[in-house]
């Protein structure tokens, strides 16, 4: 009996999610409201109409809704914003904070679901008790819960470390522009239209800003806000200052190049000195009690049999 009340609750979960599905794609009755008809002109110029339009025109169950949307909300205004959006756009996304905690929650219901399953196949198979299984699904919904934050820092650091590894070959290919002959937003330009890789789509981010009327050092400076890499940071500081003070560009850009490749160097021999720390683990865990058992035994062996 244990077993079918687990798989009733399991289809009574996916069949209340189904109706509220079709319920939310039933269209609002009644007169809209002024802030909802004057929301659509006031998307440029506003964020609370823009976030006010997208979204859904129609909450079905409007009671049980009205009384979880302030519990939701602030499980998705929870603090770490900063850090979420920090690591949203050092993974290239597009989400907004609300959004990504939208889909955190999202992904706890369905690490729900699964540790529901669970609980249900373990009850079927084995008599367990209602604790086990409660705890199952608990722990199941924080592990869907966190796992999604993993993924985004783990994107996050991937991306990071791929514009840390192209910056020195960008910073020589725009020296290589600056001492042709061209400005610096046209090596910009240059630069992102033939790069395809995650650097140089955000020095396209920074040359539509150009073009759209913002400075080039605040645009370069909103640039490293977004990114917080120390190379990049470096770079684009002692560039900005050189644009200030008339210095030569190609000189600056050069150095810098130099720069990056000699932290990259560095880098790599901390990474290497840590695998090879990583790597005597196995030698002194696995290989020496193997090899020191190999030569021991037999002669132990040998004694005990009085040969």
């Amino acid at each position: 009996m244990s077993g079918l009340a687990g798989w009733a609750v399991l289809c009574g979960i996916a069949l209340g999610l189904g109706l509220w599905s079709l319920v939310s794609l039933v269209p609002r009755i009644g007169r809209p409201r002024l802030i909802h008809r004057v929301a659509p002109y006031l998307i440029d110029v506003s964020d609370g109409a823009r976030e006010l339009v997208a979204r859904r025109p129609a909450n079905p169950l409007p009671v049980f809704g009205a009384l979880l949307e302030p519990l939701s909300a602030r499980i998705r205004s929870e603090a770490g914003a900063a850090t979420t959006q920090l690591r949203l756009r050092q993974a290239g996304s597009d989400l907004s904070v609300e959004s990504f905690r939208a889909r955190k929650l999202a992904w706890a219901v369905g690490g729900a679901g699964v540790g529901v399953v669970i609980a249900a196949a373990m009850s079927r198979t084995q008599t367990a008790p209602v604790v086990v299984s409660i705890v199952i699904a608990v722990l199941s919904t924080v592990a869907g819960y966190l796992l999604r934050d993993w993924l985004l820092q783990r994107a996050a650091k991937r991306r990071m470390s791929r514009i840390a590894s192209e910056l020195p070959t960008v910073l020589e290919f725009l020296t290589l522009s600056l001492a042709a002959g061209e400005g610096i937003l046209d090596s910009l330009r240059r630069v992102a239209r033939a790069g395809s890789g995650d650097l140089s789509s955000e020095l396209g981010r920074v040359v539509s800003e150009v073009n759209s009327g913002m400075a080039l050092s605040v645009a370069l400076n909103r640039l490293v806000l977004g990114i917080r890499l120390p190379a990049l940071s470096r770079a684009v500081d002692q560039l900005v200052g050189a644009l200030e003070r008339g210095s030569p560009l190609a000189d600056v850009l050069r150095a810098q190049a130099q720069d990056a490749r000699e932290q990259a160097k560095r880098e790599l021999i901390e990474v290497a000195g840590k695998k090879e720390i990583a790597m005597m683990v196995p030698l002194v865990f696995l290989i020496m009690p193997i090899t020191v058992a190999f030569a021991i035994f037999p002669g132990v062996f040998v004694l005990q049999l009085g040969l």
